[in-house]
C-alpha cells in the first residue's frame, strides 16, 4: 500500500473511520461496510450516482474507465476534484456524498431482494396444496 491511501485515510478521520481494501489492482475504501471510493494508480474515485453526480460534472470531472474487450467501460466513481485534499472539511462533504451514494445503491439492491422473496413466496403458497 502506498502513502497515499493513509493520507487519504487521515483526511477523512473527522468524518468517520475508513478502511481500505486491495482490489482489482487497486483498493476500495470502506465505511461502515460499504464501498464509496476506489484508488487506482494513486487517483481517488469517489462514488457516484444520479443524486451526486451533477457536482462531478460541475466540476469537469471524469468517471474511472478501463478497457474490456476493446471497449471503455465507466464506472459509478468519478474522479476526486484536486482541491479537496487542501480543505479538509471539502475532503469530508465529498466524501459524504460519496458515501450516501453508496448507501443509496445498497438501498436499492436490497429492497430488489426483498422483493424478489416476497415473489417467490408467493409463488410457493400458490402452488402448495390447501387442505
Amino acid at each position: 500500500m502506498s502513502d497515499f491511501i493513509p493520507f487519504v485515510q487521515e483526511l477523512l478521520e473527522d468524518w468517520a473511520p475508513v478502511s481500505a481494501r486491495r482490489m482489482f489492482g487497486g483498493h476500495g475504501l470502506y465505511h461502515e461496510g460499504l464501498m464509496f471510493a476506489i484508488v487506482m494508480d494513486q487517483r481517488l474515485y469517489l462514488k457516484a450516482d444520479a443524486v451526486n453526480r451533477p457536482e462531478f460534472e460541475a466540476k469537469g470531472l471524469a468517471p474511472f474507465t478501463y478497457a474490456m474487450k476493446g471497449k471503455e467501460v465507466a464506472l459509478s466513481y468519478w474522479a476526486a476534484p484536486d482541491e479537496m485534499f487542501d480543505v479538509p472539511d471539502d475532503a469530508q462533504q465529498w466524501a459524504k456524498s460519496a458515501w450516501d451514494a453508496a448507501l443509496r445503491g445498497h438501498l436499492v439492491k436490497v429492497q430488489a431482494r426483498e422483493r424478489a422473496k416476497a415473489k417467490l413466496a408467493d409463488k410457493k403458497t400458490a402452488r402448495s396444496p390447501r387442505a
